[in-house]
């Protein structure tokens, strides 16, 4: 039930942020993390408003992201979610950027 509510609660989040990026482009990335505060860190870090939204599911490490390419590209989003220290299919986190991360959320 709580998973239910919040999968409702994420599409209508979502709803609401893509009427907000004009020309919206979505891609499904491959994105590695463990837990709530990892979802948390790379949704944050990756969102950035009238501009790009990450939405990251914990069981797949499937994040979608939506953004407009003509304020950002995917490639800068990744990058700034290898900074936070979480690798992608494209970005590796660097060692020092990882290391910051909680014990619970490395992967």
């Amino acid at each position: 039930m709580k998973t239910g509510l919040l999968l409702v609660l994420a599409v209508f989040l979502s709803i609401g942020l893509n009427a907000q990026i004009k020309n919206p482009k979505v891609e499904k990335v491959k994105i590695s993390g463990n837990c709530g505060m990892c979802k948390e860190t790379i949704e944050k870090t990756g969102t950035i408003e009238n501009a790009s939204q990450v939405v990251w599911d914990k069981d797949t490490k499937i994040a979608t992201i939506t953004y407009d390419e003509e304020k950002i590209s995917l490639n800068d989003i990744l990058k700034k979610i290898a900074k936070s220290g979480y690798s992608s299919e494209k970005y590796k986190a660097k060692k020092s950027d990882y290391n910051r991360l909680p014990i619970c959320c490395h992967y």
